[in-house]
């Protein structure tokens, strides 16, 4: 006689038991869309001929497409049949010879730092890695005997900012003045005030050039003034450093500023990106560079990252690394990059003198200016937000609520009508404050 086994399996009990149950996330709160892509969502639904995306804050060429910089080309083609690379894992912290020029490029090659073995880098998931990888190692191990420590930052300034440092856990987080929106300039007055008011060794957020979002940088003599308020203060200075090179077209200009502070004495880190100033942006190459007072101080710092770092993602990827490292080391590739980012920066510039000048044909009421006078990327044209959104439904060009525009999305064959429809929008829409 088969005897039937009809015992149902616990699995599906288990199920059946469970079918009535929320989820246990079934309160998480639907969270808002990252602006600058939901615009960039808005462009691709768009189906218009005439739509512009002047929102993504990435390198175009003169077509409107993105622009593999020729010194990667010839890079990657020499790693293509290099039979000695592999797939192995780097080192927690990064590729050395990437970490060591990378250093370099951001302090000059013969910074007394890196002489006193003061100064030296981690390989950080690009700009925004290692501004994390800061965030968390100052959040453990920076000595201000206050739990409370401040960090402050420009109004306006990158979004992440605020974001990365308040996941680190720090809960003061302040804002120092920058954007003067009536004369469309720095407010250096403001900024110089807020610092100096600032409780002594507060951490201090500073774009080594081409400021996002308003492409407006300080003069030397005015970043001089603003060491010695940092000075003053004893604050702690963070440089964002993502567009060096892809600013002026000069290297060693963009990083000015930040090899002023290394002289000035300055305990330092900085954020360094090379996905603009490379093409490489979804390569996450990026460098942590800390300049501190001893070579004992780095020693216990880098040890420290090391161990940040495992706990996050255990390893930096290589490739991008290599690129940066091979173009950077090489004297015929670094020539290379440097025509290459000249390129860019012209490009930017040119476009920013020919909206100007056509600004001014048109008779556009308002002083433009400062079109031409910022640098970088990114513009703040002074457009309101009532303007904006006439631009982004009558007009099909898409940009921030802000008024930020990235000049890379500018073409020789787009140009008038961008320059027709800002017109417009200044003369007919309401609420015009330029």
């Amino acid at each position: 006689m088969c005897l039937i086994n009809l015992q149902i399996p616990s699995r599906l009990i288990y199920l059946d038991k469970m079918a009535g149950v929320p989820s246990a996330f079934s309160q998480v709160d639907l969270a808002p869309p990252v602006v600058v892509f939901k615009v960039r969502d808005e462009y691709l639904a768009d189906t218009s001929e005439q739509k512009i995306n002047l929102s993504v804050g990435a390198y175009r060429d003169d077509q409107g497409e993105p622009w593999v910089l020729p010194v990667v080309r010839s890079v990657e083609a020499e790693m293509a049949t290099d039979p000695t690379l592999n797939h192995e894992y780097l080192p927690i912290t990064g590729l050395p010879q990437f970490c060591k020029v990378a250093t370099e490029l951001s302090l000059g090659s013969d910074s007394a730092a890196i002489t006193d073995n003061r100064a030296a880098g981690v390989q950080a998931l690009s700009g925004t890695g290692a501004l994390r990888i800061a965030a968390e190692f100052l959040k453990q191990f920076y000595q201000t005997h206050d739990p409370g420590t401040v960090v402050c930052y420009p109004d306006p300034t990158w979004g992440n900012h605020d974001k990365i440092f308040m996941y680190a856990g720090f809960d003061d987080r302040r804002k120092y003045r920058y954007w003067d929106a009536k004369n469309r300039c720095l407010d250096l007055d403001g900024m110089l005030e807020d610092l100096e008011k600032l409780p002594e060794y507060s951490i201090v957020i500073l774009h080594a050039c081409a400021h996002n979002p308003t492409g407006v940088d300080p003069t030397k003599d005015q970043w001089s003034r603003i060491a010695d308020a940092c000075k003053s203060r004893n604050l702690f200075p963070i440089f964002d450093s993502a567009y060096q090179g892809f600013a002026s077209g000069d290297p060693d200009e963009d990083a000015w500023s930040i090899r002023m502070f290394e002289k000035a004495g300055f305990e330092l880190f900085v954020c360094q990106s090379f996905a603009k100033n490379f093409g490489l942006y979804n390569e996450r190459v990026g460098n942590l560079v800390m300049v501190l007072k001893d070579s004992d101080s780095l020693l216990r710092a880098r040890s420290q990252m090391e161990l940040i770092i495992r706990g996050m993602y255990s390893n930096p990827p290589c490739h991008g690394a290599r690129v940066v490292a091979t173009a950077l080391s090489n004297p015929a590739y670094y020539s290379q990059w440097r025509d290459n980012v000249r390129t860019m920066s012209d490009r930017i510039k040119r476009l920013r003198q020919a909206t100007y000048e056509k600004l001014k044909i048109l008779g556009t009421p308002g002083k433009w200016d400062h079109i031409v006078k910022q640098i970088g990327m990114f513009s703040y044209t002074g457009l309101n937000p009532a303007q904006c959104e006439f631009l982004s439904k009558q007009k099909h060009i898409y940009l921030l609520k802000s008024g930020r525009i990235s000049m890379c999305g500018l073409t020789d064959a787009n140009l008038d009508y961008f320059v027709q429809s800002l017109h417009e929008a200044v003369v007919s829409v309401c609420e015009n404050k330029l």
